[in-house]
């Protein structure tokens, strides 16, 4: 496995998940309404705090740890991929159905889109390199 190009994509993941964390902690209110989120009902706005901030903050948390050492780097491509291998159709499928969409959820598609396919080739290059006896 390319130890630094998957560590350099696990930091992509902890920074993309800790600029979410953040803005989303901070700018509840306005980062829900920029994901459609109209209305939400007290206890809907606890959950969204626990799961847009405090969830998204946890993943970070474990990228970084990940990235950091090499004994560590497969368990985090293997979550990323895990976590993006059905984030993305249903993303597709979601905008699809539900079309017009915010701009803002179009990027972060985009975003999640770009993560599994470097996740993917991140994940079968390294397989790759096992089977050839290399790693």
């Amino acid at each position: 496995m390319n130890r630094n190009a998957t560590a350099v994509y696990l930091y992509m993941n902890a920074a993309m998940y800790s600029f979410f964390a953040v803005w989303q902690t901070l700018s509840p209110w306005k980062t829900a309404a920029a994901l459609g989120f109209e209305v939400m009902a007290n206890a809907a706005r606890s959950e969204y705090l626990v799961v847009y901030g405090g969830f998204q903050f946890g993943l970070a948390a474990f990228f970084i740890w990940a990235a950091r050492s090499d004994s560590h780097r497969r368990a985090g491509l293997v979550l990323a991929v895990c976590l993006y291998v059905p984030i993305v159709p249903y993303r597709i499928l979601s905008i699809w159905k539900f079309w017009p969409v915010s701009t803002v959820l179009l990027s972060i598609g985009t975003v999640e889109g770009v993560l599994l396919i470097i996740g993917l080739a991140l994940f079968f290059a390294a397989r790759r390199q096992v089977l050839a006896g290399e790693a």
